[in-house]
């Protein structure tokens, strides 16, 4: 299950946090986690400073404007129609409703507005309802991102039309794991869905699941299968499992706090560009672990009181544990554009101008 091992598998790699690669061995990511926990804390601390300032975190707000109803089996996911978990399906809100919601956001203090709905893939004729969201939510100086599902090249070509910057798509867990937590999709339609949103050059969001029963090595291999896509996704959550009474994965074994940080660690060091996101699960963590992650190199959470159908720490909770951390949401409205801190490139065409010095626009970031 959770079980970790105490020897090392191999040496840790030599790390160079200027190099993105894309050719990371089991081995070597085995070794990062294998790592005594200071020293793994030490090198991904090192990396995260080479591309972000450590004390500025950046917050998103996720929004679900369709619940529930999903046709598809995964063991973790209460929005499953098949699950009796106390959901109840809704339809598409309006985007009226949506702009409301953004609005709110924004005034909390998110950069980022995600919407979210619980489909399988979006239907076409469901498209241009979502790309008008996109557009008023993106005028409104936010950044936009949405999860929706499988898309097809069309659909992925007119939600970047609409202005959508990112789409969220995550692997859940190893290709060695996934047919033991989800049998109505493959990862390969996962890949597919990733591949048709770089080709029409959004950025991606995507990471997975942890504390689902996997083993060290099966996380392991999540990161490494993040790591080795053609270009790292832009930004990487990574989801502690909420457990939902009524899905297979109720009463699953807790996963360790302290693999969950070294998770994080892994995360960083593999990806040193990427947003690393603490995102489900967060509601259940202790401030000191928290903490913790941020330390190892996350520098992004969802923001508010509600993530899809899942509790979520209040915008209160985390501006106090901020303040009690010296850290700051990240700022990133430049003349009344707002653009996320690892894709600036340039303000009126001064290319000197990118919040952080080292914060390169680039697909692989």
């Amino acid at each position: 299950m959770s079980a970790v091992s105490a020897a090392p598998s191999a040496s840790a790699p030599t790390l160079d946090p200027s190099a993105l690669r894309h050719d990371w061995s089991r081995a070597e990511v085995r070794a990062l986690f294998d790592l005594p926990f200071p020293e793994l804390l030490h090198r991904a601390g090192q990396v995260h400073r080479e591309t972000f300032d450590p004390a500025e975190i950046q917050v998103s707000t996720l929004l679900s404007i369709k619940t529930g109803g999903c046709p598809e089996d995964c063991g973790y996911c209460p929005q499953a129609a098949r699950y009796h978990t106390g959901v109840e399906a809704t339809k598409l809100m309006s985007t009226e409703a949506v702009i409301e919601k953004a609005r709110q956001a924004k005034a909390a203090g998110a950069s980022r507005f995600c919407m979210g709905a619980a489909w399988r893939s979006p239907k076409d004729r469901d498209i241009p309802k979502v790309a008008a969201m996109i557009t008023e939510v993106k005028a409104m100086g936010l950044e936009t991102c949405a999860t929706l599902g499988m898309l097809s090249g069309t659909q992925a070509q007119a939600l970047r039309e609409a202005g959508l910057d990112y789409y969220n798509h995550n692997l859940d867990t190893a290709p060695e794991f996934y047919n033991q937590i989800i049998h109505t999709r493959e990862m390969q339609d996962r890949l597919d869905t990733l591949s048709h949103v770089r080709d029409v050059g959004m950025k991606t969001c995507c990471g997975g699941i942890v504390g689902m029963g996997e083993s060290r090595e099966q996380r392991a291999g999540l990161l490494q299968t993040l790591a080795n896509l053609p270009a790292h996704p832009d930004s990487v959550p990574i989801n502690r499992l909420v457990q939902v009474e009524g899905t297979p994965l109720a009463g699953a074994e807790q996963l360790d706090p302290f693999e969950f940080v070294r998770t994080v660690a892994v995360a960083r060091i593999l990806m040193p560009r990427s947003m690393v996101r603490l995102s489900a699960g967060r509601e259940a963590m202790s401030d000191e672990l928290q903490a913790l992650c941020f330390l190892a190199g996350a520098n992004s959470i969802f923001y508010g009181e509600k993530l899809l159908t899942t509790g979520n720490p209040d915008t209160e909770r985390d501006m106090a544990l901020f303040a009690r951390l010296g850290l700051r949401p990240m700022q990133v409205t430049q003349q009344g554009t707002t653009v996320h801190a690892e894709i600036v490139e340039q303000i009126d065409g001064d290319p000197s101008s990118s919040s952080f010095r080292s914060a390169t626009p680039t697909c692989a970031a």
